[in-house]
C-alpha cells in the first residue's frame, strides 16, 4: 500500500498535536500497532481528513477518521473515549514518509512525560502561592528583572530548529516595552538583561532537546541564534557612557555577580559564555571591580584545585577567566599571562577575542605573539578555528619586514595548510615553489584551477613541464583505459609547451622514452598510435 505523504507543516502540527492528547502509554500501543502493520487503508479526503481502517484483533476493523487541521476532532469508531491508540497509530503511519516513527516515539513519550511534570509543578504552585515577580523597575534589583522574564516564558517550548530563533524574537519584542520611557542608564542595563536571558533560555532549550531526534536541527538554530544574540550585547555595551556605570553602581554589581554564575560553570553550551563574561569586563573600565573579581577568582581556583571530572572544565574557565584580568590590568608587562601555562585543555576559539582586539587595534606585535603562543594548537584545530588563525597570520605577514616566519608555519603544518600556502605562493608571484608544492602533494594539473596554471604558464611555461610529466606517468601507471586517454590529454598539453618553448627535439626523446617504458601496456600504446605519437617497433 503506498503511503500518504502530507506536507511537512501538516507533519508537524500533529507532532505537536500528539503529546497534548496522549499519554505515553497510548503512544506505545499505537507505535505497536503501526509496527505490526494494522493499519490496511488510508485515504486523504475533503483535502483535511486522513481516513483509515486499523486492525485490533479478530473485530472489525476500527474506522478512524484524522483531522490534520482540527486535531481535536479526530474519531475513531473503537469504544475506547477520546484520544485512542487506533488514532496514535495512524499518527505515526503519516509520520513515516519523513522519518523514523520508533525515534518519534521516544521524542513523544519524552513530552508527554515533562508536560505531566509542569501539571504537576503548576498544581503544586497553584496549592502554595508563589508571589509573581512585579513589572521591572528602573531600580531594580536586577535578579528581579531575571525572575519576571522566566514568568513571562514560563513553560515555552521549541519543537523545531526555527523556533529558537522565534524565541529570541518574541523576547526582545514582549519584553523591551516594559522599559519605555527609562533614562539610558538603567535602560542600556535592562536591554544587557534581556539579551542574557535570551542566552540563558537558548541554552536550556538545547539541553533540553539534547536526547531528541531533531537535536542536530536544534543545536545548529540554539548556536546561530546565540551569536547573533551575542551580537546584540555587543551593540548594548558600544560607547557604554562611563557615567551609566558611576550612576547605576549597584545594578551594575548585581549584574557581574549574577554573570559569573552563568558564565564560569564550564558545561556545554552553545553559548560562548567565557566570550560573554571577558567582553563585558572588558568594557568595565573600573580597577576596583576588577581587582575585586580577580581575588574571588582566586580563591575559587584555589579551592578547586586538583578537582577531576566535570570540575576540570570549571577549573578551564577560571583560569581563562582569571587570565582575561592580568591581560586587563596588564599583570605581565603587556606579555601573555603566564598562567595560561597551566592549561590542560587550549582551544584556539578561546582566545580570538584577543586576535580580534589586537587586529583592530593595529597591534601587529600584540597579535603575533598570541599567534605564534596558539601555534603548537593550530595542527589539532577546528575547522573553522583552523581557518580562523590561516586569515591572522595572513593579516599580520602584511607588516612584517620579511614572510618568512609566515612561510615556515605554513610549511609546518602542510598538508593542512595546503590551500592557505599555495594561494599565499601565487599571491606573491613564488610560482617555482608553487610548483614544488604541487609535486610534493602529486596534485594533477587536472585538478588545479585554470587561472593559475595560466599565472604560472605567463611566467614562466617551463616550470609546468615537471608537473605535467608527473601526472601523466601516474596516469598511466593506474592502467585502464580511462586513464590511459586522461594521460594522452595531458600528453597534448605537454607537447604544447615544448613547442612554445621551441624545445621539439626534446620532447620527441621524451615521448619516445615514455613509449619504450611502458611498451608492455598494448592499450596505451594504442592510444599513442591513436594520437599519432611515436611507437616503438615491435619484435
Amino acid at each position: 500500500m503506498l503511503k500518504l505523504q502530507l506536507p511537512k507543516n501538516r507533519i508537524q502540527y500533529l507532532i505537536q498535536q500528539a503529546p497534548k492528547r496522549f499519554d505515553a502509554a497510548v503512544l506505545e500501543r499505537g507505535w505497536e500497532h503501526y509496527h505490526k502493520g494494522k493499519i490496511v487503508q488510508a485515504e486523504l479526503r475533503y483535502g483535511t481528513l486522513i481516513y483509515a481502517s486499523v486492525l485490533d484483533g479478530d473485530r472489525k476493523p476500527h474506522e478512524v477518521t484524522v483531522d490534520i487541521e482540527s486535531f481535536e476532532n479526530s474519531e475513531c469508531s473503537c469504544p475506547l473515549d477520546d484520544m485512542c491508540e487506533h488514532i496514535a497509530s495512524v499518527v505515526f503511519y503519516l509520520y513515516a514518509p519523513y522519518g523514523r516513527p520508533e525515534l518519534l516515539l521516544a521524542e513523544l513519550k519524552q513530552a508527554t512525560l515533562q508536560r505531566a511534570r509542569l501539571s504537576k509543578t503548576a498544581a503544586a504552585k497553584a496549592a502554595k502561592p508563589e508571589s509573581r515577580a512585579l513589572p521591572p523597575e528602573p531600580k531594580g534589583p536586577a535578579a528581579e528583572w531575571q525572575r519576571f522574564f522566566e514568568q513571562r516564558f514560563y513553560g515555552y517550548s521549541v519543537s523545531h530548529q526555527y523556533s529558537i530563533e522565534s524565541f529570541r524574537d518574541a523576547a526582545w519584542e514582549s519584553l523591551l516595552p516594559f522599559a519605555g520611557g527609562w533614562e539610558e542608564g538603567p535602560l542600556r542595563l535592562y536591554r544587557l538583561h534581556v539579551v542574557l536571558f535570551m542566552l540563558r533560555k537558548i541554552e536550556y532549550f538545547y539541553l533540553e532537546t539534547k536526547a531528541s531526534y531533531l537535536s542536530y536541527y536544534h543545536e545548529t538554530g540554539s548556536k546561530q541564534t546565540a551569536g547573533q544574540c551575542v551580537e546584540m550585547l555587543k551593540e548594548t555595551m558600544q560607547d557604554l557612557p562611563p557615567a551609566v556605570l558611576a550612576g547605576e553602581r549597584k545594578l551594575w554589581r548585581e549584574t557581574l555577580a549574577l554573570l559569573r554564575e552563568w558564565a564560569l560553570s564550564g558545561k556545554e553550551s552553545p553559548v560562548d559564555w567565557l566570550y560573554v563574561y571577558r567582553y563585558l569586563w572588558r568594557h568595565i573600565p573600573v580597577r576596583e571591580w576588577r581587582e575585586e573579581e580577580a581575588a574571588w577568582l582566586d580563591e575559587r581556583l584555589a579551592a578547586e584545585a586538583g578537582a577531576g571530572g566535570a570540575a576540570v572544565r570549571r577549573h578551564t574557565a577560571l583560569t581563562l577567566a582569571r587570565a582575561h584580568f592580568d591581560v586587563l590590568m596588564g599583570a605581565d608587562g603587556g606579555q601573555l599571562p603566564k598562567r595560561l601555562e597551566k592549561l590542560t585543555v587550549m582551544r584556539p576559539g578561546d582566545f580570538f577575542l584577543y586576535l580580534r582586539e589586537s587586529h583592530e587595534a593595529g597591534d601587529t606585535e600584540g597579535l603575533l605573539r598570541w599567534l605564534r603562543w596558539l601555534k603548537p594548537a593550530m595542527p589539532t584545530a577546528s575547522h573553522d578555528d583552523f581557518r580562523t588563525l590561516c586569515q591572522y597570520w595572513t593579516d599580520a605577514v602584511k607588516h612584517q619586514e620579511s614572510d618568512a616566519e609566515w612561510v615556515e608555519t605554513m610549511e609546518s603544518l602542510l598538508p593542512r595548510s595546503y590551500y592557505y600556502y599555495t594561494a599565499y605562493l601565487l599571491q606573491t608571484q613564488r610560482y617555482r615553489q608553487w610548483v614544488d608544492l604541487q609535486l610534493s602533494n602529486r596534485i594533477s594539473p587536472l585538478n588545479l584551477y585554470a587561472a593559475e596554471l595560466k599565472a604560472v604558464e605567463q611566467h614562466d611555461p617551463a616550470l609546468l613541464l615537471p608537473l605535467y610529466t608527473q601526472a601523466v606517468e601516474r596516469a598511466v601507471l593506474e592502467k585502464n583505459r580511462t586513464s590511459y586517454k586522461t594521460a594522452i590529454k595531458l600528453l597534448k598539453k605537454l607537447q604544447a609547451y615544448y613547442k612554445r618553448l621551441g624545445r621539439e627535439a626534446e620532447w620527441e626523446r621524451y615521448v619516445h622514452r615514455l613509449a619504450m617504458k611502458f611498451a608492455r601496456l598494448r592499450a596505451f600504446q594504442e592510444e599513442l598510435k591513436r594520437t599519432g605519437y611515436a611507437v616503438p617497433p615491435t619484435r
